[in-house]
C-alpha cells in the first residue's frame, strides 16, 4: 500500500511539474543527470535569425517590393540592366530600402546577401506561399490582412492625405463633410481607398485604380477632384509628378487607431520574431529615426481635416 501511495504522489508531482512547465518556460529533454534545462531566448536579432531554417534562398535574405519602386520609399534610380522601374531597391537609398538593409544587418546578413524580388502590392498580403522572406512596400497592417499573412511591428506610423490641383474648389475643404460632394480616388486594395469608402463616404462613387500611377494620371487629367495617398507619397507627388498639385490636408486615424506600415511574411514564418527584435534594436539605438529624418523629413506643416 505504501508503494502505491508513493507512486500516486510522485505521479501527481510529475503532472504538476509538467503543467507548470507548459505555461512558463520551454525545456529541453532531460540530460543524463536527470535535471531539465531551460532553453534561453535569443539575445539578439542575429541570434534569432540563426535559428531560422525556412529562408526562401539558403544563405540569403529575400525581400519583396512592388515595381515601380517609388520615392521617397526607394531612391537612387540605378536601374540599368535590371527590370526595376524608376528606382532599384538594391541601392539602399530611400526610406524603405534603407530600413530593409538596416534590418538585414541586424539579422546578420551582409548587403551582398540581400536579394530583391518583384511582388505586386496586392499579392504581398494575399494568402498562399511567398517568394520572399518579408515584403516591405508601404503595407498597412489591418486585421483582415493579418488573417492571410503575418506582420512585423510598425516601422513607420503614417496618416493618409489628400492631394488636389491648386486653385480647385476642393482645396478649400477643412472637414471630412466638406469632401462629401467631390470625386475622390485611390489605388484599389489600399487602406487609402478603404478610408475614402468607409470614413469619408463621399456621395460619388470612389475611383479605384489599379496603380498609383493611374490614380495620379486621373487627377492630372481632371477625371477626379482629389486622390488619397499616404502623406510621404503626397509630398513626392506634389513635388515631382504634379507640380501644380497641393496637399489639401491629412486625415485623422480611422476609429482612433493609428495606421502603420509593417513588413509582411508568409503565415507562420518564424522570422517575424527576429525582425521585430531587429526593429526594436534599430529604435533603441536611434538608427530608425535617423533613416526617417533623412528620407521622410519635411519642413511643411500639413493641416489635419476636422471630423466635425
Amino acid at each position: 500500500m505504501r508503494k502505491v501511495l508513493v507512486a500516486v504522489a510522485a505521479f501527481g508531482l510529475l503532472l504538476a511539474a509538467c503543467a507548470k512547465s507548459s505555461t512558463t518556460t520551454q525545456t529541453t529533454s532531460p540530460p543524463a543527470g536527470g535535471s531539465t534545462e531551460t532553453s534561453a531566448a535569443p539575445a539578439t536579432a542575429a541570434d534569432c535569425a540563426k535559428g531560422v531554417t525556412s529562408y526562401v534562398s539558403p544563405g540569403a535574405l529575400t525581400i519583396g517590393t512592388d515595381n515601380p519602386a517609388y520615392p521617397p520609399w526607394y531612391a537612387g534610380d540605378d536601374t540599368a540592366g535590371t527590370n526595376w522601374k524608376i528606382n532599384n531597391p538594391a541601392t539602399g537609398k530611400g526610406f524603405e530600402s534603407a530600413v530593409a538593409y538596416a534590418v538585414a544587418e541586424k539579422l546578420g546578413f551582409s548587403a551582398d546577401q540581400v536579394q530583391w524580388v518583384e511582388v505586386p502590392f496586392n499579392q504581398s498580403f494575399a494568402p498562399g506561399p511567398k517568394s520572399f522572406d518579408f515584403d516591405i512596400n508601404q503595407i498597412s497592417y489591418t486585421p483582415k490582412r493579418a488573417q492571410a499573412v503575418d506582420f512585423s511591428e510598425s516601422y513607420y506610423d503614417v496618416n493618409p492625405a489628400l492631394v488636389a490641383l491648386k486653385g480647385t474648389p476642393i482645396t478649400q475643404a477643412t472637414t471630412l463633410s466638406d469632401l462629401k460632394d467631390f470625386s475622390l480616388a485611390s489605388q484599389i486594395g489600399t487602406t487609402d481607398y478603404d478610408y475614402i469608402v468607409n470614413v469619408i463616404k463621399p456621395n460619388k462613387e470612389a475611383g479605384a485604380y489599379n496603380s498609383l500611377a493611374d490614380a495620379v494620371q486621373a487627377l492630372k487629367s481632371g477625371s477626379v477632384d482629389g486622390i488619397v495617398v499616404d502623406l510621404p507619397t503626397a509630398f513626392y507627388i506634389t513635388a515631382v509628378q504634379i507640380p501644380n498639385g497641393v496637399i489639401v490636408g491629412q486625415f485623422p486615424p480611422a476609429g482612433g487607431q493609428q495606421e502603420y506600415f509593417a513588413m509582411a511574411f508568409a503565415k507562420g514564418n518564424p522570422l517575424v520574431q527576429c525582425v521585430n527584435m531587429a526593429l526594436e534594436e534599430l529604435k533603441s539605438d536611434g538608427t530608425l529615426q535617423s533613416i526617417q529624418d533623412r528620407w521622410l523629413s519635411s519642413k511643411v506643416s500639413v493641416p489635419v481635416f476636422s471630423t466635425s
